[in-house]
């Protein structure tokens, strides 16, 4: 008898949990490179909420956004490597708000087994990827923020070191060897099918793998270089078939949101309350290389929930 009142017990406050998160399911849709950090952030959710199942699902953010906006899949949170991803695909039809949460910055990853690893430098980076027998790798630009970035950063690289025609030739080399997002190409690497992977920092060192630093006015990570980058653009996809963004030069800054076709948006607001958390989430995702930027202007800021606006401020005139 004991027995059976301890699980019916159990079962009420497990119903209780599940009613106050709005059911026990959680839909989040993510950018490759938060696979780790929300793997970790997602674990010690769950510990906190019992009841609570979260589904992640990880792709290039650009194709995150699309599956929600082109395909109408149900998605409690969406979280981007790049927050102009949620404004210009998603704001106002999909989402009426995103907060900005975290940084990064661009490098070049190989391993110990890459041609010449033992000479590649910070200084010599680009002769050594141009060389015939060295294959490199990069993501698509019109699936994920890296791969962009990525374009981004070789023609910052021809501005810097005042090298013309060195963008084309980086960009034009190894076609062959383009995914839908960075970390599909981290399997390549590490079979040695690549030596070299454009990619986020984090990235390359939650998976252990050696890089080259970039210098700041190339690298997308320092916001005073962020004249410097703007003098830079790639031309993507837009919201529909046929149309095109123009994306200039930035500063790397994540965003996240809520979809307006959540089907958990109680649970939403719950998780995104324990991911901006600065002993929280926001540690994880220090402790995972991607430092935090909360509180970040929003020009979406009236529209965020209230529980969430201390994680945010209000957008000044010329910021984004």
């Amino acid at each position: 008898m004991q027995g059976m009142i301890t699980i019916m017990i159990a079962v009420m406050v497990l119903g209780r949990a599940m009613v106050c998160l709005g059911g026990g399911e959680l839909i989040i849709f993510h950018a490759g490179s938060l696979s780790v950090p929300f793997s970790q952030i997602a674990k010690a959710f769950e510990r906190e909420h019992p009841g609570i199942k979260i589904a992640r699902e990880a792709a290039g953010s650009r194709t995150c956004a699309r599956k929600i906006s082109d395909l109408h899949r149900p998605c409690d949170v969406m979280a981007s490597a790049d927050y102009m991803v949620i404004n210009q695909l998603m704001i106002p039809e999909y989402a009426s708000w995103n907060i900005r949460f975290a940084s990064n910055e661009m490098v070049i990853a190989y391993t110990p087994r890459s041609k010449y690893a033992e000479r590649i430098d910070k200084f010599n980076w680009f002769r050594v990827l141009l060389l015939p027998e060295v294959a490199i790798g990069r993501s698509d630009p019109n699936s994920d923020p890296c791969g962009y970035r990525t374009v981004m950063v070789c023609r910052l690289a021809e501005l810097y070191y005042k090298k013309p025609g060195l963008a084309a030739k980086l960009l034009f080399k190894d076609p062959e060897n383009m995914r839908p997002k960075e970390t599909d190409l981290l399997a390549l690497l590490e079979t040695g099918e690549i030596d070299y992977l454009f990619i986020y920092r984090s990235v390359a060192k939650q998976h252990g793998l050696k890089f080259i630093l970039l210098p700041d006015a190339v690298n997308l990570k320092d916001p005073g270089h962020a004249n410097f980058y703007r003098q830079v653009s790639v031309k993507i996809s837009g919201k529909a078939p046929g149309t095109f963004i123009i994306r200039k030069g930035a500063p790397m800054i994540y965003g996240v949101t809520i979809p307006r076709n959540a089907p958990n948006p109680k649970g939403a607001l719950e998780f995104l309350e324990f991911l901006l958390a600065p002993d929280k989430g926001m540690k994880i995702m220090e402790e995972n290389g991607q430092p935090s930027v909360v509180p970040a202007p929003s020009l979406t800021y009236d529209a965020i929930p209230d529980t969430l606006k201390v994680y945010a401020r209000p957008a000044t005139d010329g910021q984004r």
